[in-house]
């Protein structure tokens, strides 16, 4: 089983495009997509028009979630102008996707965690704003109950692995279309990727065990910070252009 894993496009249509076309000069034809898909200041029709394109398995996203179960009065910065760029039927497909799923019968989908879709599984906020790698432990408690091999998870826009103790793996490929943002839960902090590359992860069961390959693309991100910059998100339109918010 070989495969690709995409997640946290956030409207960033060019970088998903990049992505896809990198998938596709791999050889690769299977896709899993595990959410945060179109909430963003950038363009989330011509995203959802691709995603819907693909032969692709999707899971929703916390953002996912919010363009769905709230009025958008109530929507944040983030999702209002995202949904005001939908129709009934683009909501309509999006509300049909679960929020966890297996994967031919040996990988478990989620986004953030198997319970609930805003908690950082594999990664910590300590008090003072510092975001650094979970305690085993803590990991394994998340990972109780699931008995397939590979997990995937997203949320944090983080590519990294971790192997339990059991043998078991799970992987964030990182975003594809967002590499930093601000948050404020549970303590306020930041996540930067460092670069502005697209990401993505290849899954590939080999002799029994999953390997895991770790994809970063270039691609136009100047002309996706420009449209954050002119839809008034210069910490978004900072992290495209360079990889840090600051």
């Amino acid at each position: 089983m070989r495969f690709a894993a995409i997640a946290d496009v956030h409207g960033n249509y060019l970088a998903l495009e990049a992505v896809l076309a990198d998938i596709r000069a791999l050889g690769v034809t299977d896709i899993v997509n595990l959410g945060d898909m179109l909430s963003g200041p950038l363009d989330a029709r011509r995203t959802i028009e691709i995603l819907m394109s693909l032969d692709a398995v999707h899971v929703l996203g916390n953002h996912d979630r919010y363009l769905l179960d709230r009025p958008p009065e109530k929507m944040g910065s983030w999702d209002r102008p995202a949904h005001a760029q939908l129709n009934a039927a683009q909501l309509d497909w999006l509300r049909a996707q679960p929020m966890t799923r297996v994967f031919r019968d040996q990988v478990f989908l989620c986004h953030a965690t198997p319970k609930d879709d805003e908690i950082y599984w594999l990664d910590t906020v300590h008090p003072d704003g510092t975001v650094a790698q979970s305690p085993l432990d803590l990991i394994e408690q998340f990972a109780q109950g699931i008995t397939q091999s590979l997990t995937l998870c997203a949320h944090t826009h983080l590519a990294r692995a971790v192997r339990l103790r059991d043998g078991r793996l799970i992987v964030n490929p990182g975003s594809v279309g967002s590499p930093g943002y601000r948050d404020v839960h549970p303590f306020p902090h930041l996540v930067e990727a460092g670069t502005p590359h697209a990401r993505y992860a290849i899954l590939e069961l080999v002799d029994g065990a999953w390997q895991v390959t770790f994809r970063q693309i270039t691609y136009d991100h100047e002309t996706m910070a420009g449209l954050a910059r002119r839809n008034n998100q210069p910490e978004l339109a900072n992290a495209l252009a360079t990889g840090w918010i600051r």
